[in-house]
């Protein structure tokens, strides 16, 4: 899939980067219980807000509002907090707020491409992912969560001529390290041909692969709230499905989408985005069904283990990238 299309249905975009009719986070902290599910939306006017809804589909609230693009929501820790991404003041940024969508504030001002922050456990860092200065790549940076300083980089692309991709962040439960998604090798195209899933300690060293089968994982992975578990996308534009594997890598399996005998584009949908529910029983993704030719992309939830998958509002929409509120921590509602 094209960079900048991926990049576009993983915050849901699609309709402004990769035209129409083309096919395009985070870290989920324990809670007592499962708070509400945020997620953005894209309008016919081209505006996206971002909304936010109770586990079993009622309760619906926008949280944001205008004619710009607000996206990729992560829930801070104690679940009182939104961080997101905004191009309302030019480019995309990073910007926060309160869960119920009051007191937003512009975090970064990097003139830049910012967008998936996550939050780290203690609430002090967002890291997040983009194209900052004068670097051609997608990096993977950390600011202060309070400030917006410190702009700090995690990833290079040692060894390639020309450029890769490091993106889509997400800091383990315990704040140890950080999930990343890497790629050197693209087609004439900008097609990805060897994105996978990384890890990397939190101040960016000891990088390890823990991916290395020949499906690409060009969209949003999570951890399990207890850090043992990851979930992530494995597969292309038509093809994409949920899978699980243990933290260091072993114990891959398949929850979504087609089987190898199915034909394709798969009528189940394209399965990506993936959020863990904070009482670790649950997983919301979206599942896009743009490659079977409608303009249709909502949330689903299902159990941790693939079963009862079932869209989580209802109707026709295109929605972004699920985060899910950890509760039981003071958080509110």
């Amino acid at each position: 899939m094209n960079r900048t299309r991926s990049v576009a249905l993983a915050i849901g975009l699609a309709a402004t980067l990769a035209g129409p009719g083309l096919a395009p986070v985070l870290a989920t902290y324990p809670g007592a219980e499962n708070g509400r599910i945020a997620f953005g939306q894209r309008f016919a006017d081209g505006s996206s807000n971002i909304f936010s809804v109770l586990p079993d589909g009622t309760g619906l609230r926008q949280l944001t509002t205008g004619s710009h693009n607000h996206l990729c929501a992560a829930y801070s820790p104690d679940g009182r907090q939104i961080a997101y991404c905004s191009d309302v003041s030019g480019s995309f940024e990073i910007w926060t707020m309160k869960q119920n969508g009051t007191k937003q504030r512009q975090l970064t001002h990097l003139d830049a491409f910012a967008i998936f922050p996550d939050v780290s456990p203690d609430g002090s860092q967002i890291v997040f992912e983009g194209g900052v200065g004068s670097d051609p790549t997608y990096e993977v940076y950390i600011v202060d969560a309070t400030t917006g300083g410190g702009l700090t980089k995690l990833t290079g692309c040692p060894g390639v001529d020309t450029f890769c991709i490091n993106d889509y962040p997400v800091w383990s439960p315990d704040g140890q390290r950080i999930l990343f998604i890497h790629g050197e090798q693209f087609d004439t195209d900008g097609n990805p041909l060897d994105e996978q899933v990384w890890v990397m300690d939190a101040n960016g060293s000891h990088k390890q692969q823990l991916t290395f089968d020949n499906r690409v994982k060009d969209q949003v992975p999570d951890w399990s709230p207890d850090g043992s578990k990851i979930a992530y996308q494995s597969g292309g534009f038509g093809d994409g499905q949920i899978w699980v594997m243990n933290a260091n890598g072993s114990g891959q399996h398949q929850l979504t989408g087609c089987g190898p005998s199915d034909p394709l584009p798969c009528a189940i949908g394209d399965d990506f985005g993936t959020a863990w529910s904070p009482d670790g029983t649950k997983i919301a993704f979206l599942r896009d069904f743009q490659a079977l030719g409608t303009r249709n992309r909502p949330v689903y939830v299902m159990n941790a283990d693939g079963s009862d998958q079932h869209q989580l509002v209802a109707g026709t929409s295109l929605q972004a990238v699920p985060a899910w509120q950890p509760r039981g921590v003071s958080a509110g509602d």
